[in-house]
């Protein structure tokens, strides 16, 4: 560069405004400006797309702004729950009289019109119900005649077990409240037969489906399951590092809005509308113990919203759920659909059964773990699909010889 060109360049730098940053701006505001609902993940996403094309180079353009701030929505609204109204018809409170020992089980429900399929949902461990509220609605704006009903499994959200009674999350039990559940449902809403189902299930969720599936309890009502991001060999391999990631969680929050914010920030739920209508059902004012506190003369705690459930305490039935989960999927009858974050989740097994052909597998990886909230459109998608090539009322059959021969017609 000339001595000319850098005395222009001089002048011309010292004439432009600098745009300072206050960081007491966002804290006088008491809020941040909202993330986008959906972002690529540094490690899947990201990652993919740079080694897909890494002999190129890329060269912004004048007209982008790399090092501008971020511009959200209007601030004041950044992680203000969401009501489960919003996505659901009705909750539920199901209890079996003839079982005194039996859970009260938390669900919510928005009923199918007439033939259309029920999506029965069971979340992970330490989620809720409320993990499905946005696919829920997103798979009814592409099929009106759909019905979703996702429960809270015992231990979990709302549901309750009777006082004294130790918390029992096997497999065996958590598949039999997701039946019972069912059937006080259809008792409840005084439906003459049970709806098509396509179960869902995500994480240990996933283990639940597949369990209730191959049983064959369902019946003729069962159309198919879908297995969210869960493989018997990852997620074994996963059970060493949960104390690692336990301890690196927060034990509570000032606020409901902490809590959402936390979600997101650490990318554990990459979409702010799924963190704000699934969160605050995780979530529980602790004000017996604040009150004990200030009678016994100790400060407030600073953070009163704990966690519902205590996922450290799930330890002993961690592998009771995963162990065999493979081969449990690919033998029990019915429709078979498995989403993941990646492919590197498959199993040997597996591996082998997706080549067969024994079931349809999708990926996503710009998701993370919880991909039916960071994607809520695009698994309702998948699941829509799933339902359509699965429908047996779609399925037309030829006219019987015996009713042909009654209408006079020849043979």
């Amino acid at each position: 560069m000339s001595d000319l060109q850098k005395a222009w360049a001089k002048n011309r730098l010292g004439t432009m405004p600098v745009e300072t940053f206050d960081e007491r701006e966002e804290e006088e505001m008491g809020t941040v400006s909202e993330l986008p609902e959906h972002f690529d993940d540094d490690s899947s996403s990201a990652s993919s797309a740079s080694s897909a094309s890494s002999t190129g180079t890329i060269i912004p353009s004048p007209s982008q702004n790399l090092f501008a701030r971020p511009q959200g929505v209007p601030r004041g609204r950044t992680f203000q729950p969401i009501p489960w109204t919003t996505y659901f018809e009705r909750e539920l409170f199901l209890h079996d009289e003839t079982l005194p020992q039996s859970p009260t089980t938390h669900a919510y429900l928005t009923s199918p019109v007439g033939k259309g399929p029920l999506f029965v949902m069971h979340h992970g461990g330490g989620s809720s119900g409320l993990s499905f509220a946005v696919v829920g609605d997103q798979i009814r704006k592409r099929l009106p005649s759909a019905g979703v009903f996702s429960l809270d499994a015992r231990g979990h959200g709302s549901t309750t077990i009777p006082e004294g009674q130790a918390l029992d999350l096997s497999l065996e039990t958590l598949a039999d409240d997701l039946l019972t559940a069912l059937r006080l449902t259809q008792r409840e809403m005084k439906w003459a037969e049970p709806p098509p189902v396509i179960l869902v299930g995500h994480s240990m969720g996933g283990a639940v489906v597949t369990e209730l599936a191959r049983s064959g309890r369902l019946g003729s009502a069962l159309l198919g399951y879908a297995v969210l991001d869960v493989v018997e060999g990852s997620a074994i391999d996963a059970l060493q590092h949960m104390h690692t990631y336990l301890s690196t969680r927060p034990t509570g929050f000032q606020t409901l809005e902490t809590g959402i914010e936390w979600h997101t920030r650490s990318r554990t739920i990459r979409n702010s509308v799924s963190a704000r209508t699934s969160v605050p059902s995780l979530l529980t004012l602790e004000k017996n113990a604040e009150e004990e506190g200030k009678a016994e003369g100790k400060p407030a705690d600073a953070r009163p919203w704990k966690w519902r459930t205590d996922l450290a305490a799930t330890q002993p039935y961690w592998e009771n759920w995963f162990v065999g989960l493979s081969a449990k999927f690919l033998a029990a009858k019915g429709g078979k659909l498995l989403l993941l974050a990646g492919t590197d989740r498959l199993d040997t097994e597996l591996t082998i059964g997706q080549m067969q052909g024994k079931y349809n597998l999708q990926v996503f990886p710009e998701a993370g773990h919880f991909i039916h909230e960071d994607l809520p459109e695009k698994i309702a998608v998948s699941l829509v699909d799933f339902h359509r090539r699965n429908d047996r009322t779609a399925l037309v059959l030829p006219p019987k010889v015996s009713d042909l021969l009654k209408q006079g017609k020849k043979v």
